[in-house]
């Protein structure tokens, strides 16, 4: 008998399905504010389900289709929330006991606050795929918030792309003007 086998030294987690919900780049729940209204440009769709309050558009630039309380959104929320609970169910998370993210370099993996929320406030984040196109990161901050202070940065390297992150926040997620955030927001 000859027996042949193939072994892989680390596994690493697969991509959170988004189904329908990775066609929006703005899909919520009740509702939709852009607070910097004027300078604020999203290139995407936005959605909203079951709500139906969208402000600050205009004056606020919206390039895509805007779906409220549709069939279209209704479905994409569902996805959603499939896709949230699969990222807030995945085990082996790594904990950052003081939940800031700023100044760290992270391999793939999945990581959980330590505080509950995460925040990006003190210098910008790098997350480094050595070398793995498709290296996958997921952040859970099941009962909180995340936060990102104006001007900071997550910053791709080594491979990793932006499709490959998702960011599993309980509550919500405050992006700070100017800031550069990375993959997928589920909140």
């Amino acid at each position: 008998y000859v027996w042949t086998f193939t072994t892989c030294a680390t596994v690493g987690q697969v991509p959170v399905n988004l189904g329908s919900a990775a066609n929006f780049v703005v899909l919520a729940g009740s509702t939709v504010t852009n607070v910097n209204s004027v300078g604020t440009i999203v290139t995407g769709d936005l959605g909203l389900s079951p709500g139906s309050a969208v402000t600050g558009f205009p004056p606020g630039v919206l390039v895509g289709t805007q779906h409220v309380a549709d069939p279209t959104a209704a479905q994409a929320k569902l996805d959603l929330t499939t896709a949230f609970n699969d990222a807030a169910g995945r085990p082996g998370a790594t904990i950052v006991a003081s939940g800031e993210l700023g100044g760290l370099t992270l391999a793939p993996g999945v990581y959980q606050s330590g505080i509950s929320s995460f925040g990006i406030t003190s210098v910008n984040l790098t997350l480094d795929g050595g070398g793995n196109a498709n290296a996958v990161w997921i952040f859970q901050m099941p009962s909180s918030t995340l936060t990102v202070g104006n001007g900071r940065q997550v910053i791709l390297a080594g491979g990793a792309k932006a499709s490959n992150i998702f960011w599993q926040v309980g509550s919500s997620a405050t992006l700070g003007t100017t800031s550069v955030v990375q993959g997928t927001i589920l909140a």
